[in-house]
């Protein structure tokens, strides 16, 4: 419970927004674990064993339980609650604990001490590597709690629909989150693709991240969360704040009656996919009205394993994929791992700086037959399947490696393709087209490497947000090489998700949008509503403005 006071009446605070929606209802606010005090002095050394058994086990209770909510939940959930758990046996803070322990200091201490240690050392790396400072101290919390035998900290289950309000939330509270109770979130950290994000978005949870000011909004206060403006207004005038709600459920109850195929209002097909990551999430999606799968993340089954899965193994998780679209498309990203989602079993060097170093296809550079064992299981699932899978090979950077990616999937009878995620694969895209049939564009990446930013950064979320200009004018440059070559390209980033920037990505000639199952009726149905002139007007208008907030008007204006 906050112990602010609560702001004055109304105000208006402003973030960056990433999930579309209105929601008026009161402010609830995450739990924190209590001050715990370990005892005084050092412990004996006749103690010390017995102490390191009961830290050994509560870590590994906590990384149990996120294993089994991880096997429990799908997609992005899924796949954040397992590394969350990864990252609570990692053995470099555990050893730390561990060796603390063995000197003397009681567990609660050695715990702090140890994740403080790797919070200093993992923001003095900074990237991808401070991403994981809020993991680390949400892993500390549950750990503290076990070993204190207090609940679990985290998000409180409300009694009515509410809005949450947080610093920053963790992955596995927000894989967690309950859309029917909680129906906003609005974090003072964050950006536009963080886990938060992109969760709340799988779930359909309208969202508002990098508030300036949240933290003086007290929990029970009314609050408007306005998930397309990016805006949370604090007690305001109830009737205005209930006309802005009955407008939002209309365009929803439009977005719900909308049934595909994906069509501009003058009859421009678009393909609207889904996003997905196992056989559960793409079975869900085949309830949508998704004409098939635009990337099938394959990293859970690499995950949390001491070793390779078997060609066997990887086939029969595809193959539950392919099953769910026998008579769609599905297009397969190839391993994407390293930085944040290492492999025990790939050898990952140390890197200064991860997310410029070794993941995505630079890994299958180092490990060979990696690659090679998959695309056998990709073929092997599409052999039991009517489906036809195309797969592409993520952090593509030249010419030379989307020649030999496209070579080896070929030999497998597979279709190629590359993402296009870094700044030189959308400039060279001609080039790349020559070698493969088919390209993606990775917007949360592309914004990433594009603007020199940080994507979890809260400081640099207006510079990740995909509505930057520069960004936009990539994508532009690399559907142009698509219509040149007569070959699709899609989007499959977070940026597919927004109703109206994916108006504008046709505009752009974007041919296919693949997005979080939840998001996929709402985009349907604005493209719905409007002509190709009018996304072609948009498009042109935004790649004249120089920054993302002209962007957003100029889009409007149009549209």
């Amino acid at each position: 419970m906050s112990t602010t006071s609560p702001v004055a009446s109304p105000t208006v605070l402003r973030g960056v927004p990433v999930v579309p929606g209105v929601q008026y209802a009161p402010v609830i606010r995450a739990g924190r674990l209590p001050d715990i005090q370990a005892p005084a002095g050092d412990l004996d050394e006749a103690d010390r064993p017995a102490e390191a058994g009961r830290f050994a086990a509560a870590a590994t209770a906590v990384a149990d339980r996120l294993r089994a909510r991880a096997a429990h939940a799908t997609g992005a959930a899924s796949e954040v609650l397992a590394a969350t758990a990864t990252l609570a046996q990692d053995r470099a803070w555990l050893g730390a604990a561990e060796k603390r322990i063995a000197a003397g200091t009681p567990a609660v201490r050695a715990v702090a001490e140890a994740v403080d240690q790797f919070v200093e050392l993992f923001t003095q790396l900074g990237g991808l590597m401070a991403e994981r400072v809020i993991d680390l101290r949400d892993i500390r919390d549950r750990v503290i709690a076990e070993l204190s035998g207090l609940p679990e900290p985290g998000v409180p289950l409300p009694d009515v629909p509410s809005i949450l309000c947080a610093e920053d939330l963790a992955p596995a509270d927000t894989a967690g989150l309950d859309p029917q109770l909680v129906v906003g979130i609005a974090t003072t950290l964050g950006g536009p693709t963080s886990h938060t994000a992109i969760i709340a978005r799988q779930l359909g949870i309208p969202c508002v991240v990098a508030v300036t000011g949240l933290d003086a909004v007290a929990a029970g206060v009314m609050a408007l969360l306005d998930g397309t403006a990016g805006t949370l207004t604090a007690d305001p005038d109830a009737s205005q704040a209930a006309e802005a709600v009955a407008a939002a459920q209309r365009d929803a109850l439009a977005a719900r009656q909308w049934a595909g195929p994906g069509a501009t209002a003058d009859g421009h097909a678009v393909a609207i996919l889904a996003n997905v990551q196992d056989g559960a999430a793409a079975r869900a999606a085949r309830e949508t009205p998704a004409e098939g799968i635009g990337l099938f993340r394959t990293e859970l089954c690499f995950l949390n394993r001491d070793s390779e899965p078997t060609v066997e193994e990887q086939a029969a998780i595809y193959g539950e994929v392919l099953e769910a679209f026998q008579l769609g498309k599905v297009v397969v990203r190839t391993l994407d791992a390293g930085s944040d989602k290492p492999l025990k079993f790939a050898g990952h060097p140390e890197e200064a700086n991860p997310a410029l170093g070794v993941r995505g296809i630079r890994i299958a550079q180092a490990n060979p037959g990696l690659l090679d064992r998959q695309l056998e299981a990709v073929a092997a699932a599409a052999g039991t399947t009517t489906t036809a899978p195309w797969v592409m090979a993520p952090m593509i950077a030249t010419a030379d490696e989307a020649k030999s990616f496209a070579a080896q999937s070929r030999s497998y009878g597979l279709t190629p393709g590359v993402m296009i995620e870094v700044p030189a694969a959308a400039l060279l895209a001609d080039k790349l087209l020559e070698h493969v049939d088919f390209l993606s564009i990775g917007t949360n990446d592309l914004a990433q490497y594009t603007m020199a930013a940080d994507r979890m950064s809260a400081d640099l979320a207006g510079l990740t947000d995909p509505w930057q200009p520069a960004v936009l004018t990539l994508v532009a440059l690399t559907a142009r090489a698509g219509a040149r070559a007569g070959k699709p390209v899609g989007v499959c980033g977070e940026a597919a998700a927004d109703p109206l920037l994916a108006a504008v990505l046709v505009g752009l000639g974007v041919t296919s949008l693949s997005m979080a199952p939840a998001a996929i009726p709402a985009v349907g149905a604005r493209l719905a509503r409007v002509t190709l002139e009018q996304c072609r007007g948009a498009a042109e208008a935004v790649l004249g403005t120089g920054s993302a907030a002209e962007a957003r008007e100029a889009a409007l204006a149009h549209l």
